[in-house]
């Protein structure tokens, strides 16, 4: 039940933040976006849904590389 509270509050932060014009707020979506990540993993492995859970991987990918966009020193 918990992940799926994280999953839901991380998960729409992450996405209304990737929408947002402002970047000092956009950065922030892939701060949300990874954090729900490791949420997402343990309960599409607890539930045998193999596809989604290697899906996830591919997200935190994307997530990790927004991190690295966003948050790298310049």
């Amino acid at each position: 039940m918990i992940e799926q509270i994280v999953i839901a509050i991380c998960g729409i932060a992450s996405v209304f933040l990737s929408q947002d014009p402002r970047r000092s707020w956009a950065r922030w979506a892939c701060v949300f976006g990874i954090v729900t990540q490791p949420f997402w993993m343990y309960a599409t492995w607890q539930a045998n849904q193999w596809g989604i859970f290697a899906l996830s991987f591919v997200y935190a990918a994307g997530w990790l590389r927004g991190i690295r966009t966003y948050w790298r020193p310049l």
